[in-house]
């Protein structure tokens, strides 16, 4: 029987020590509920260990075949950059070394179920359609990493009976924290409730949450609250197990995560194996092409996979 390839998990980084040994701690918890697989964990900057020390540790255990997957819930620069670059690197140090690259996380439907669990804690019976949330992401020079965070502010919106949730950044990228809570306020939000979409603690949360409470401060006519971060949640230990698996397979397709007739989301249940038919767009001038394989499926849209 073959050994299954290792797992290296490639993190940010960061300066804030509580933060990088969440990620160290989130590793050692992987290993132990995967003693079949070799498990180690490096970060790309700021914070011990690097990602070359992990990987060193694994070839010292006898890895030859690793997974790599990037614990970021965006891919910006690093997971699409730095980090490729940094195996790269590291398959010359160790030669007779092969790996694979997974995806990044992105707003999986388990933890969209967490966001909603860290809303709840401090909702406190409140009912939701009162309250607007501000989910404020990372902030990247990336475009396509920022959407990605208004992408997870749709699919936690969609179905949940939240009254809207807007979108800000906590670096790089517009709309800032107050930025985005004045943007709430001015669509008439009472209630407010600011979610950070980050996994562990950090410099970064922390800071959402202090321009947070300086905003709620000056405005004491709004309900304003801080929810906490993901954590180190079951949901977030399966999805890396996922991703892994994903990664070995060379399953590496198109994100069906958040497809409707894939998964159970709030609301569409019902979608669940649906075959899609051929559909046609009204607005589309008159060009009555057929859409027959929905995002690229095939046919019937009922994801055999």
């Amino acid at each position: 029987m073959t050994t299954p390839p290792a797992l290296l998990i490639a993190g940010h980084g960061t300066r804030d020590d509580a933060g990088a040994e969440a990620f160290r701690d989130f590793v050692r918890e992987l290993g132990r509920r995967h003693p079949e697989l070799p498990v180690a964990g490096g970060f790309i900057e700021l914070s011990p260990p690097p990602l070359g020390e992990a990987v060193t540790e694994l070839v010292e255990r006898g890895v030859r075949r690793f997974a790599a997957v990037p614990l970021m819930l965006v891919s910006a620069g690093h997971a699409k950059g730095d980090i490729p670059a940094a195996l790269a690197r590291e398959k010359e140090r160790h030669p007779g070394i092969s790996y694979t690259y997974g995806r990044p996380l992105g707003p999986h439907p388990s933890l969209l179920n967490v966001l909603e669990r860290r809303l709840e804690q401090v909702l406190d019976g409140v009912d939701r359609s009162e309250v607007t949330v501000l989910l404020v992401g990372r902030g990247s020079t990336d475009p396509d990493a920022n959407a990605e965070v208004f992408k997870a502010a749709r699919l936690l919106w969609e179905g949940r009976g939240y009254a809207a949730v807007e979108t800000a950044f906590v670096s790089l990228a517009a709309p800032d924290v107050p930025s985005g809570l004045e943007r709430c306020a001015k669509l008439g939000a009472r209630r407010i409730v600011v979610l950070p979409y980050f996994l562990f603690t950090g410099i970064l949360p922390d800071r959402v949450r202090e321009q947070t409470g300086q905003w709620a401060a000056a405005h004491p006519e709004l309900d304003v609250r801080s929810a906490d971060v993901i954590g180190p949640e079951p949901e977030l230990l399966d999805l890396v197990m996922e991703r892994y698996q994903e990664a070995v397979k060379g399953d590496l397709r198109m994100n069906c995560d958040s497809c409707v007739y894939r998964i159970a989301l709030p609301g569409f249940e019902d979608k669940v194996g649906l075959p899609q038919q051929p559909h046609f767009h009204p607005d589309d001038d008159g060009d009555h092409h057929h859409h027959g394989h929905g995002h690229g499926h095939g046919h019937t849209h009922s994801h055999a996979h």
